[in-house]
């Protein structure tokens, strides 16, 4: 772009000397084993795996936390067969993670969802909504048993909460915005509420 109509404007002199500064620190972190080479390769059989660059470092260091990074090819080679199984889910957060944490699973326990998280038990109830491409019944019953897939819009299940909650926080809640910021984070709005009332109440006197 350097000398067009859309030229940057960047000093490469500049750009040279930060990217060699980096290079001594990316050296640093990967001799402690902070950095794993491996996740800056490029991977052309990610499009086999189906998986994006993001979720191939996650499960690398997953990998590597559980002293089983011998086992990294089986878990690729197991995300596209629990896709399948759980009718092809978009691997975006967070089915992306709930997807390599079951290929985990599936390779580090000895067998196929011999270990189920609870996640993955919602997913098939239907509590993210209806998966892309059916899920087999032979599937259904090795991960949710006799349990009922719900046939209608999640949310429609969540009880009203607002009024609970607006007894819950009482006078401490000054406004809607106080209210949704209590429902949504309960510990640290309230944490908040009380210590601006403290304050309002000291600088009155």
């Amino acid at each position: 772009l350097k000398d067009t109509e859309r030229d940057p404007k960047l000093n490469l002199n500049r750009l040279n000397n930060i990217a060699e500064y980096f290079k001594d620190v990316m050296k640093k972190y990967q001799e402690d084993g902070t950095l794993n080479i491996k996740v800056l390769m490029t991977e052309p059989k990610a499009l086999i795996y189906q998986i994006p660059g993001g979720m191939l470092s996650n499960l690398l260091v997953q990998m590597k936390s559980l002293n089983a990074v011998d086992k990294f090819q089986e878990v690729l080679d197991e995300v596209p067969k629990v896709r399948k199984d759980l009718g092809y889910p978009p691997l975006v957060t967070p089915l992306s993670q709930m997807v390599g944490a079951q290929a985990v699973f599936n390779v580090i326990s000895g067998g196929r969802y011999n270990i189920i998280p609870t996640e993955i038990r919602n997913y098939v109830r239907g509590m993210y909504g209806r998966p892309a491409a059916p899920i087999s019944d032979e599937i259904k019953k090795l991960i949710i048993g006799d349990e009922e897939v719900i046939n209608v819009r999640p949310a429609d299940l969540l009880k009203d909460s607002y009024e609970r909650l607006k007894e819950e926080i009482g006078y401490l809640a000054q406004s809607e915005q106080d209210l949704l910021s209590y429902a949504l984070f309960p510990q640290v709005a309230k944490s908040f509420f009380e210590r601006r009332t403290q304050n309002i109440s000291i600088e009155s006197h």
